[in-house]
């Protein structure tokens, strides 16, 4: 389903999409909104993932053992150390 809107673009929004179909790259100007439309719902949507993810880790570390700070500088010394092995 298509519904018709109404928009208005600054002079140079309109000459950037005005010239994406005058490349050959999209159809008109409403392809070139969508597109871009599209695109922000896909950053968006991956930015609600990211967010929800790194939530659920610190959940995880809240409520996993405490690390004191030299327990945590000895398994980041042993990270590097290890990385510097394989690299």
């Amino acid at each position: 389903m298509t519904v018709k809107s109404s928009i208005s673009l600054s002079d140079e929004q309109h000459a950037y999409a005005r010239a994406q179909v005058d490349a050959g790259r999209f159809t008109s100007v409403s392809a070139v909104i969508q597109q871009g439309l599209d695109l922000l719902r896909q950053k968006s949507e991956g930015e609600d993932l990211e967010r929800a993810a790194l939530k659920a880790l610190l959940g995880q570390r809240q409520s996993g053992p405490f690390v004191t700070s030299g327990d945590m500088r000895a398994r980041l010394a042993d990270m590097v150390l290890e990385r510097r092995r394989l690299g």
